[in-house]
């Protein structure tokens, strides 16, 4: 059989010698000219930077605010890719295609991946320009320079760190899956808030600690809600979104309100003789536990019973690995959160001096000033999503920043100055109560519906404006 075999394959090699010798078959194709090695490993590496640059290989994590880049002629779209370049970055995580894996995540210790993932991270924005505030702040400090110069540097140094720690914190949530990850975002979403509040709680700024915290309700219920909707609705005619989500969003901020009312309307109501200042305190500690409770209630329907509600849409064949180690990303974490603490501590001893350099009265810092450089990086985030009509994702920023500090700082803080021996209460000026809860039904209103357009924006942040106003000549 062997050699039967044998024979028939050498006939048939002659038969097919014979067949291309014949005049009448149809030529072969010329060879192409072999190329030299390093002309193909040249081109090969730029067909490999086409690909990343189309988004089909290896990407950093394609965060809400920036995507894959694409070409574009519409002198909108060139506008909004170039702010959003501008203003934050891509991300520390990476983003793989199962079907080109480029490696893995690193694990718990891989000091050169950490290395360059750093570098990657801090050269992803051009707000991490604003880096080099930090240090002169804290020479300022050191040197006694003008307690403007230390204000105004440790207030600029707050906005790269916060989106450093929200990238940090992003990275993390990816290793540890959906509910540790969710309760890190919970924690560190609003770590620049709470510290910067406890700061000035441990030198008695009880109205700074107060406007500060409902200010950043105010600036995310108004201004930023108010710019998502406006900016989005120059470019949309009309968007939509989930409503059932954020009326019960809408809810948890209701009952915020009527827990910060409470105590400030029991004096009131009743007078100093039946409920006096130790049971304000009391009723102030009461409800803060009460709050962080609730707190706690929506994280697990967030995240464990109707996780499916809250999780966004994840594209077919991508997967998301973090780019930190763990050990790096635990010591990115801990060496940010410990600048961001000297900053505000830094800050907050320069505020009273600087207040009275400038003329600018505490109650307009704490309730506009702070607010909108403490949440500088995510109000960018939520507006620009909102360009890109990622409706659903913008306001999540907005409801939800608002819902973390006023169920979770805001009642910390209260237990903290407990702890510390500072008598923090919920005693807060009526303005502020009466702006909160106004502020939560106008949100309400423009959010209910499931759709909105400029106007509605327009109304949002002149509201804003006016509020601005009135604390301003204060």
């Amino acid at each position: 059989m062997d050699s039967q075999a044998a024979a028939f394959s050498k006939a048939a090699s002659l038969a097919f010698r014979k067949g291309s010798r014949n005049p009448q078959a149809a030529p072969l194709p010329p060879r192409p000219p072999r190329e030299p090695t390093a002309l193909l490993a040249r081109e090969s590496f730029k067909q490999a930077v086409r690909d990343v640059q189309a988004g089909q290989r290896y990407l950093r994590r394609d965060t809400p605010t920036r995507g894959p880049p694409k070409d574009s002629d519409n002198l909108w779209e060139l506008f909004h890719s170039a702010a959003a370049s501008l203003s934050t970055g891509a991300g520390s995580a990476v983003m793989r295609d199962p079907d080109n894996p480029h490696g893995k995540a690193p694990g718990v210790w891989s000091p050169r991946s950490d290395a360059r993932a750093i570098g990657s991270l801090l050269l992803s924005s051009w707000l991490n320009l604003l880096c080099l505030a930090v240090p002169l702040g804290y020479i300022a400090h050191g040197l006694k320079w003008n307690a403007m110069a230390i204000f105004i540097l440790n207030t600029i140094g707050l906005v790269p760190l916060a989106l450093l720690l929200g990238e940090v914190t992003e990275d993390l949530a990816l290793r540890f899956g959906d509910v540790i990850g969710g309760l890190l975002n919970a924690t560190f979403g609003n770590v620049v808030e709470l510290i910067l509040s406890i700061a000035a709680l441990a030198k008695g700024l009880f109205i700074i600690v107060a406007y500060s915290l409902i200010g950043s309700v105010l600036s995310n219920l108004l201004l930023v809600l108010g710019c998502c909707f406006l900016l989005g609705g120059t470019k949309y005619k009309q968007q939509s979104f989930n409503a059932p989500l954020n009326k019960a969003s809408c809810a948890l901020l209701f009952l915020a309100a009527i827990a910060i009312t409470i105590p400030s309307a029991g004096p009131l109501l009743y007078g100093a003789d039946v409920i006096s200042p130790i049971d304000v305190i009391r009723i102030s500690r009461g409800t803060a536990i009460m709050l962080v409770l609730v707190y706690l209630s929506y994280l697990y329907f967030q995240l464990k019973t109707h996780k499916t509600f809250y999780a966004p849409p994840v594209e077919e064949g991508e997967t998301e690995q973090p780019a930190l180690s763990l050990s790096g990303a635990m010591f990115m974490l801990g060496a940010i959160t410990v600048i961001v603490a000297l900053c505000s501590e830094f800050l907050t001893s320069a505020l009273d001096d600087f207040s009275k350099q400038s003329g600018i009265h505490e109650a307009f810092l704490g309730l506009i000033i702070l607010p909108i450089a403490g949440n500088a990086c995510e109000h960018i985030t939520a507006v620009i999503v909102a360009i890109k009509d990622k409706m659903d994702l913008s306001i999540a920023v907005a409801l939800g920043s608002s819902i973390q500090i006023s169920l979770f700082v805001l009642p910390v803080v209260v237990l903290v100055g407990w702890a510390i021996g500072k008598d923090f209460t919920l005693d807060i000026d009526a303005f502020l109560i009466l702006m909160l809860t106004l502020a939560v039904i106008h949100a309400y209103f423009v959010s209910s519906d499931g759709n909105s357009n400029w106007l509605m924006g327009l109304q949002l942040v002149g509201t804003y404006i006016l509020i601005a106003l009135l604390v301003a000549f204060v």
